[in-house]
């Protein structure tokens, strides 16, 4: 007996098992980046928001210690602009428009006339007279 092979999935299963594994993969960088973005602010800043309520409670931090603390989270507010393009593709994209250091080769540079009309709201307007006004 020979039993005739079917297919056990239809074509359009295997094309969106491919989209949901990419969507999966996306979703899985997204979650990701956000736990080293979070983590790296829990690490940086939870040691101070402790000490800093200690410090009101019982005054018996040192300066130089709780001086410390801040500057670390200084460092990590310095540290986003760089873990943001090292794990975002389009922020990479948005810096590299407006960024020389950042514009990838083949990448026209955006003029300074569009760019001040874009983000002025003066683009070209129906014409106003006092008397529509009034």
């Amino acid at each position: 007996l020979q039993v005739p092979h079917t297919p056990s999935q239809p074509l359009g299963s295997c094309e969106s098992r491919r989209f949901t594994n990419k969507h999966s993969k996306k979703a899985l960088k997204a979650s990701l980046t956000l736990g080293i973005l979070l983590g790296m602010f829990f690490v940086a800043w939870l040691p101070f928001f402790v000490t800093n309520v200690t410090q009101a409670v019982c005054s018996c931090i040192p300066a130089g210690f709780f001086d410390v603390l801040t500057w670390l989270g200084y460092c990590n507010s310095t540290m986003n602009p760089i873990i943001y393009p090292l794990f975002m593709r389009d922020f990479r994209r948005a810096m590299g428009k407006f960024l020389p250091c950042c514009r990838l080769e083949g990448e026209p540079r955006p003029s300074t006339l569009s760019l001040s009309m874009r983000n002025s709201n003066s683009g070209p307007r129906a014409a106003t007279s006092i008397k529509n006004v009034l």
